[in-house]
């Protein structure tokens, strides 16, 4: 059985004139203090590594800021303390937790990897990259960072951060995304074999801090006598990025309707696809072409309700990884209290914010029933 946290970490003195140890020397002083890490000196002085801590924080940060990030680890670690919790938990509980973060095939993903673990691993991770892939929702980069956080592993870890200050040190101007074997190589040729979890967290504090897109801190910063792109001047130009290609417009109908005692209308979308089992008001088809003023759009299960439907003022727009959203919201009213269509059901407004509603469907229903 592999363990379960990794040893504290030594604090010997870094190698002389190497990369490394220069970054280490400066994340000692400067180390950004989170939630889900542990620091130098406490890892000095004995504190553990946990690695399910770390792992969740690695699911949550994926295309989302470490501010967006820290109410939610903490409401998680808080609810659900260890893995075998999580795996324990109702995953309707999960999702709703998770609502407003994002990407939520991330959560069913982080529901299924902890009942592997609890199932197939005895509550312990696996302590190698090769080990972590193997679990659901952990790709590469995710397995590099448990590996070498949790774990004390050489792997290297490269996120956006790493890709700009190692595209500087090495005046790499391949543009991205298909410069990323190239920085992924040069990444682990420094990677040290003496605390390399604190290596992978300095070089992503040093891309959050001193290396920052626009205006590096050049002067501060420990590679700076290193730097190909400071030297060249280009540090400012790199890393070089493909043009993005235009997202498309779909557009669609949402429908808001409460009833007599103030419940509005919900159902969950298809457990699969884009923002799969989360909850939502009613809606249309997505596309390019779809109408947005045609009740004939009007899902066939509220036919019963004998609603009269009238357009919201403004519409909801919202961009996806892939494409840009438009809604066109309509609203009514039914009175009494009658019972809910087959897959739907009546939540009270004292009940919306603990519903699993994605940003853009809180965005529907503001809009619905602000009228």
């Amino acid at each position: 059985m592999t363990a379960n946290r990794t040893a504290p970490a030594s604090r010997t003195a870094p190698p002389a004139n190497s990369l490394a140890g220069a970054l280490l020397a400066w994340y000692d002083r400067h180390a950004r203090s989170l939630p889900w890490r542990v620091l130098p000196d406490d890892r000095a002085n004995g504190e553990i590594t946990d690695p399910y801590r770390v792992w969740l924080s690695e699911i949550m940060l994926q295309q989302t800021t470490v501010q967006a990030v820290k109410p939610y680890f903490e409401a998680f670690t808080q609810r659900w303390p260890d893995v075998r919790a999580l795996a324990e938990a109702d995953e309707e509980d999960v999702m709703k937790a998770w609502a407003g973060l994002g990407y939520y095939s991330r959560a069913r993903n982080l529901k299924a990897c902890a009942e592997t673990v609890a199932r197939d691993h005895d509550g312990v991770f696996p302590d190698t990259e090769a080990g972590l892939l193997a679990l659901p929702g952990i790709g590469p980069y995710t397995a590099a960072a448990i590996a070498a956080i949790a774990f004390d592993r050489p792997a290297a870890v490269v996120d956006g951060n790493v890709e700009r200050v190692i595209s500087r040190l090495r005046a790499i101007e391949t543009p991205l995304p298909a410069a990323k074997p190239e920085i992924r190589a040069a990444t682990a040729e420094l990677v040290p074999d003496d605390r390399p979890g604190d290596f992978a967290q300095a070089t992503m504090d040093l891309g959050a801090s001193l290396c920052s897109p626009k205006k590096p801190a050049c002067a501060l910063c420990p590679w700076i006598g290193a730097c190909a792109a400071h030297k060249a001047g280009l540090a400012e130009t790199l890393p070089k990025k493909a043009p993005k290609q235009a997202k498309p417009t779909r557009r669609g109908m949402a429908f808001v309707i409460t009833r007599g005692d103030g419940a509005v209308l919900l159902r969950r979308r298809p457990p699969k696809g884009l923002l799969g089992g989360m909850s939502e008001p009613p809606v249309s088809a997505w596309g390019e072409d779809a109408a947005q003023n045609d009740l004939a759009q009007v899902p066939d299960a509220l036919a019963g309700l004998g609603a009269a439907w009238r357009r919201a003022t403004g519409d909801v727009r919202h961009t996806f990884t892939h494409f840009h959203l438009e809604l066109a919201v309509w609203r009514a009213e039914i009175e009494g209290t009658p019972p809910a269509p087959d897959g739907h059901w009546w939540s009270a407004a004292c009940d919306l914010d603990g519903e699993a509603l994605p940003t853009v469907m809180r965005k529907a229903l503001a809009t619905g029933l602000r009228d």
